[in-house]
């Protein structure tokens, strides 16, 4: 029995065909009509439903592009299942080069969202209501913010075997065992029903090619194991990492004001009362030293050296065996550089 076309916002999709869909999103105060693309590949095959999106936050770029580079794979054309890609989730920030809404929300606190609500609320709704209320499965796509680098890791609810699953078939070396925050687009999506994993890799307002050609890989690793891509035959054994979680994380802050120069780099294993970096007062020759309040591995870093008091500086990551954790990533950055079979 032939597959059944589907039906998305006015637009029918057979399959075997693929086509970008405009969803109509609300106006700004100039009566700014605009609508948000959706690539959706409609397969020739019965299969899952995944989405995939990116610029939740408008200044999170690298998703963008990793979405651009997926949509464009000539695998696709084989595909089973459907696949719903969103590039820019938040038009406006992205406009505007901003994390935010034109209201200063954050739109990932507004899922599921409303009909009739705010600005936030009605897009998270198109969005929610549209693509993710449709799949079984999603991926959602993030950076640092704020000048701040995230080191390629997954965040997901790793207690459910089918989240860990997709997670060890990303292929990133690690992974954070968290809950999703209420408002958030994987906890409204989780609570639906849906599988989700979020990836987060880079910085805002710039391109990270390690970590877009990470995203890449990881994207079509899960839709392999998904089912919706058939696994490529090699000649030779593919280098795998072993997904390492974590059982605690913990963001440093600043113990006061002034430039922030770390010692400790993205990646470095970290001992408890190891000095991570120093914050100098710059009309002083006063400093104060940061110390690692466990043993961990950086995972993120502040890039902006102006700190005040309270600021986010560096995230730790605590792993059951730390070698193992930091010789993963040297392995994953050897794969991620050598690999270009997902084309």
């Amino acid at each position: 029995m032939a597959r059944s076309p589907i039906e998305i916002s006015g637009h029918s999709i057979a399959r075997g065909k693929h086509q970008t869909v405009i969803l109509p999103v609300p106006d700004t105060y100039l009566r700014q009509g605009s609508g948000m693309p959706v690539h959706v590949f409609h397969g020739r095959r019965e299969g899952p439903s995944l989405f995939v999106c990116a610029a939740i936050h408008g200044d999170e770029l690298n998703g963008i592009e990793i979405i651009r580079q997926l949509t464009t794979l000539k695998r696709l054309s084989k595909l089973a299942g459907t696949l719903y890609a969103i590039p820019i989730v938040n038009l406006y920030g992205f406009l505007a080069n901003t994390r935010y809404l034109p209201d200063r929300r954050d739109l990932n606190r507004f899922f599921p969202g409303k009909a009739g609500g705010s600005l936030a609320s009605e897009l998270a709704q198109v969005v929610f209501d549209t693509v993710v209320t449709r799949c079984e499965y999603g991926i959602d796509l993030h950076t640092g913010s704020n000048h701040r680098n995230n080191l390629p890791h997954l965040r997901g609810n790793m207690k459910d075997e089918v989240v860990l699953g997709m997670a060890e078939a990303y292929g990133a070396p690690l992974a954070l065992n968290v809950e999703g925050t209420e408002g958030t687009l994987r906890h409204s999506a989780e609570t639906h029903g849906v599988k989700m994993l979020l990836y987060e890799a880079g910085t805002a307002l710039c391109f990270d090619e390690f970590s877009i050609r990470a995203g890449v890989r990881g994207i079509v690793s899960v839709m392999e194991h998904l089912g919706m891509l058939t696994k490529r035959k090699t000649t030779r054994p593919k280098k795998k990492v072993s997904l390492q979680v974590a059982h605690d994380r913990t963001w440093i802050r600043a113990s006061a004001s002034g430039l922030f120069r770390a010692k400790a780099k993205m990646g470095q294993r970290v001992r408890k009362g190891e000095v991570l970096g120093s914050i100098h007062d710059p009309f002083s020759h006063e400093s104060v030293d940061i110390l690692s309040p466990k043993n961990g591995m950086v995972i993120g870093t502040q890039s902006l050296p102006s700190v005040h008091k309270g600021d986010a500086i560096m995230h730790i990551a605590c792993f059951e065996t730390l070698s193992q954790a930091e010789a993963q990533v040297d392995t994953f950055s050897e794969i991620v550089m050598g690999d270009g079979s997902f084309s």
